[in-house]
């Protein structure tokens, strides 16, 4: 496959229209999984100075029109479930919207305020309540197995019970109820389906094995466990692996996204809160405080992200070699770099000369030709203000 970088279609970072509202994130390049939602994510770290590769892994449809749905929606109105486990808000107000259309919204509601309704987090209890229904209990940990564990513990023997799914739904979890002898009946209100553009999720899958991305972000497990089976096609998992752990931060909205991840040794950065809006703060905090590398020279204080240098507030113009080479000079921190040891930070580079012509080119690029300064017979080092 071609070397991608991120003027490339589909997989393309966007380039903010407007002053950014901070700084925080000049220079950073982020990569975002979602689909769903993915405009807020995007503006906002556009607003903060960073680019974007946007390129959902998977699509949420939902199943308003299907058949299946309102099928099982007359069935559920028919049979009235004595338990409700309602696992995600969307989910819910999906399945609400989809009665409605279909005249059946009344009843469905009518049917839920005569059952106990279990929430496996705050956000099916919020569309719970905005239907004017009260819960019996909700999950603290926002996670179907402690759900299900509640209702186990309160007794479910001879029970009916209802359980609207979600795309990551494993139905393995709710075996506990059937064993512990209820009637258990599933609801799929939406269908997760391969992207739009597979093209675009390959790219960003060698941008993250290439360490070209300074951090990714995932909002649902069945979109991280899609990126992670795209790079395992490609023979590329044990990159991606090795990239999140080392350049690349991967960052998920909660502990349920982040089990594929952590399944394949990805230990991701989780916002105390597990909320879109947390999971933005969280990432622009430690992006900004945690640069690849950062020195103060005499030109200013220079920070490097995956694709860009930033020196005085201000984004340098550099091409890969000379990045590669700004990079390596920085993380010496002012000491001696032989051209021996700037050539290996050129792949693919036949000899020192091209060394020569590289550091020419990144003086060009720099306020001061000077910052990067000659050592007779030993290489070059990087003009740094001394601690």
């Amino acid at each position: 496959m071609t070397d991608p970088t991120p003027t490339e279609a589909s997989a393309t970072p966007t380039t903010p229209t407007t002053a950014p509202e901070a700084p925080q994130l000049l220079g950073v390049t982020v990569g975002v999984t979602s689909d769903r939602r993915s405009g807020d994510m995007v503006a906002t770290f556009e607003r903060k100075g960073a680019r974007v590769v946007h390129a959902p892994t998977m699509r949420i449809v939902p199943l308003t029109e299907d058949d299946q749905l309102l099928a099982e929606t007359r069935d559920v109105i028919a049979d009235p479930p004595d338990d409700v486990l309602i696992t995600t808000g969307i989910g819910l107000r999906g399945w609400v919207e989809a009665a409605d259309a279909a005249g059946l919204a009344a009843p469905l509601l009518e049917t839920f305020g005569r059952a106990r309704l279990f929430a496996r987090g705050p956000k099916a209890t919020g569309v719970i309540r905005a239907n004017g229904l009260r819960e019996e209990w909700s999950a603290a940990s926002e996670q179907t197995a402690e759900a299900v564990q509640r209702l186990v513990t309160e007794g479910v023997a001879g029970r009916s019970i209802v359980v609207q799914l979600h795309g990551a739904a494993d139905q393995d979890q709710l075996e506990p109820l059937r064993a512990a002898g209820a009637r258990v009946r599933g609801v799929s209100v939406y269908r997760w389906l391969p992207p739009a553009d597979p093209v675009a999720v390959e790219r960003l899958v060698d941008l993250v094995a290439t360490r070209r991305l300074d951090a990714v972000t995932f909002t649902s497990a069945p979109g991280a466990l899609a990126l992670l089976e795209v790079a395992r096609r490609q023979g590329r998992l044990d990159e991606v692996v090795a990239a999140c752990g080392n350049g690349v931060v991967a960052c998920a909205v909660g502990d349920v996204t982040a089990e594929p991840l952590r399944a394949v040794g990805v230990e991701p950065l989780i916002p105390d809160r597990w909320r879109l809006g947390a999971l933005l703060r969280t990432l622009t905090t430690h992006l900004a405080e945690n640069p690849l590398a950062c020195v103060a020279t005499t030109a200013g204080v220079l920070r490097l992200r995956a694709q860009a240098a930033v020196l005085d507030g201000q984004v340098l113009d550099l091409a890969p070699g000379p990045l590669a080479v700004l990079r390596r000079l920085a993380e010496a921190g002012g000491a001696v770099l032989s051209r021996e040891d700037l050539l290996a930070a050129l792949p693919g580079a036949a000899d020192e000369h091209a060394v020569e012509v590289t550091v020419g080119r990144l003086r060009s690029a720099l306020p001061s030709a000077g910052l990067v300064r000659t050592v007779v017979k030993r290489g070059y080092r990087l003009d740094v203000v001394p601690r």
